[in-house]
């Protein structure tokens, strides 16, 4: 599992997780708590999971300029 904080952009920023699916990885939202959204993942290394979300993000036009961690949960 993986923890995104993010206090901007959650809808987008679950959508986004939720639609990926390449190199064999996928993100599936489970629960949000406060600004902390918690995603399910296929991967076995959670670090690189964690760093994959965080380059989907900030790929976006809007991920440039959001605060936000992506961490192992």
């Amino acid at each position: 599992m993986i923890k995104i904080s993010s206090a901007l952009k959650q809808d987008e920023i679950v959508e986004l997780l939720n639609a990926y699916d390449e190199n064999d990885l996928e993100f599936s939202f489970v629960k949000k708590e406060g600004i902390a959204l918690y995603f399910e993942t296929n991967a076995s290394d959670l670090e690189e999971a964690a760093k994959t979300a965080k380059a989907l993000i900030k790929g976006q036009p809007w991920g440039s300029i959001l605060y936000f961690q992506a961490i192992p949960a």
